[in-house]
């Protein structure tokens, strides 16, 4: 199903893989609106495809899907080397759902019942943190570079891929080095909000962080107080 919204914003395309047909009207009017271009699937492996067909700017994915759950679409894209920014939903407020979620790729983190307006917001955030404020220049710290003008990561000399949220997270360490910064800093500076996953969401994308970037990992731990890159 190909439902477009208004585009006067040129904002892009966003799929949408919701089988609540309720839901799925209401976050494809908000995001119309706002001025996204939505196209909906009711099922993982229409999303999938649909996915890899379109190219659209951002996914929302429900976890609790027929056919393919969103954890194992996730699963699947990342491992097709798709970094496409994802924002999962789902039903359950579970917290091994959102671990796993988080884990595999995913950006955010929404559980349902949400505002839309929350939805467009977390969504428009995490775009710009994609597109980024400039064209700053490389920062390395040890033997970890970060370009964002490139939207670049190495480490150790190889490339790194990162999500959205993950390229931020490290970007906003590698900014100040020596500097430590609260869960709390971290989750509003990056993800624009405090009140959602607690340091619990910190804490997964740091440990993704240091699994790709190996033993040259410059984030260190704080005990009791956050995280720095050093």
């Amino acid at each position: 199903m190909h439902l477009n919204g208004a585009m006067s914003e040129g904002r892009g395309l966003v799929v949408i893989v919701e089988d609540e047909p309720a839901i799925a009207d209401v976050e494809r009017l908000y995001l119309a609106q706002a001025g996204f271009g939505v196209h909906i699937e009711r099922d993982g492996p229409g999303g999938l495809a649909a996915i890899r067909r379109l190219r659209p700017v951002a996914v929302v994915l429900d976890v609790g899907l027929p056919g393919m759950d969103g954890i194992e679409l996730c699963r699947t894209l990342r491992a097709e080397d798709d970094w496409t920014p994802l924002i999962f939903v789902t039903a359950r407020d579970d917290e091994v759902d959102r671990v796993l979620g988080l884990e595999l790729g995913g950006d955010d983190y929404l559980s349902k019942p949400f505002s839309p307006r929350e939805l467009v917001a977390r969504l428009r955030g995490l775009l710009r943190r994609q597109d980024g404020p400039g064209t700053p220049a490389p920062i390395t710290v040890g033997e970890v570079t970060l370009d964002s003008a490139r939207r670049r990561v190495t480490s150790g000399g190889e490339e790194v891929a990162l999500t959205t949220t993950e390229f931020e997270l490290l970007a906003k360490l590698m900014s100040s080095p020596g500097q430590v910064f609260s869960r709390e800093q971290l989750l509003s500076s990056v993800w624009g909000h405090v009140d959602y996953g607690g340091g619990r969401t910190v804490d997964v994308h740091v440990a993704q962080l240091r699994a790709k970037l190996g033993a040259s990992s410059p984030i260190r731990t704080v005990r009791g107080i956050g995280y720095s890159a050093s």
